[in-house]
């Protein structure tokens, strides 16, 4: 995969990661975490079992010495929420690095960037280092590393739609403007998403509703982890030029 992937100073050979929501239990969480040959794993600090004992709780599933946890701000509408919902992340697990993401409403869970980069200069001037979801917009993504983002991470369509990479061009904009990693964060279906988010020049994807909800999930991440690697290796390789006619393989000159 050429080098690793590395976000505020931590190293990472895998280039996927994923959620920690939808699974029917956290033992079959556990069992995709293993088959997507994933680092890090998300987790919705407001929905997420990580302290009550008398409950199933992630951390005995999903160990956090071997995955790096993730805090998000799932379910926050507002930027003092969010900060708060980080604050208590901080305070429960001593967890530093954390995904950002603030939402204008329910139907569609777009992102409020007014409120996100609001929150992230908060959580920045606080000791954070924010990996952020954000809407495709190059001009806003700008501001959020501007700002001192670790990881800009635009929508490749609406949370949970499994709708793909509606975007490119965007997405393509914003990779090449930015210096820190650019990871697409929500609307990945299935494995060619990914690849061709990793084709774009991404340099990872996060999902969640795309394994947890597939018939297999755990075939699902397996699947997702080939995707993530060809698409990668595919972006290095350097794909051909686009013609309008053919050309065979083959040369014309010298034929019997």
């Amino acid at each position: 995969m050429s080098s690793p992937l590395v976000i505020a100073g931590r190293t990472f050979q895998s280039r996927l990661i994923i959620g920690t929501g939808k699974y029917k239990t956290y033992e079959e969480n556990a069992r995709a975490a293993e088959a997507a040959g994933t680092e890090m794993v998300t987790v919705a600090v407001r929905r997420v079992n990580l302290t009550d004992r008398d409950k199933p709780m992630l951390v005995d599933f999903i160990d956090p010495k071997k995955y790096v946890y993730l805090p998000n701000t799932a379910g926050c509408f507002t930027a003092e929420e969010a900060v708060r919902t980080l604050r208590l992340a901080r305070e429960a697990g001593d967890w530093s690095l954390v995904k950002l993401e603030v939402l204008a409403d329910q139907k569609t869970l777009y992102p409020e960037m007014e409120e996100t980069l609001k929150a992230a200069k908060l959580l920045i001037k606080e000791g954070f280092d924010v990996m952020v979801y954000c809407s495709d917009d190059p001009v806003f993504a700008r501001k959020l590393e501007d700002a001192g983002c670790c990881a800009i991470m635009p929508l490749g369509s609406l949370i949970g739609s499994g709708l793909g990479i509606l975007n490119p061009v965007n997405i393509r904009l914003i990779i090449e403007q930015t210096s820190v990693p650019v990871i697409v964060d929500a609307g990945v279906g299935t494995a060619s998403d990914a690849a061709v988010a990793m084709e774009l020049g991404c340099d990872g994807v996060l999902m969640n509703t795309a394994i947890a909800e597939a018939k297999d999930p755990i075939l699902m991440a397996s699947a997702m982890r080939h995707a993530v690697i060809a698409g990668r290796e595919a972006y290095l390789a350097g794909r051909m030029a686009k013609k309008r006619y053919a050309d065979p393989s083959s040369p014309l000159a010298g034929l019997i």
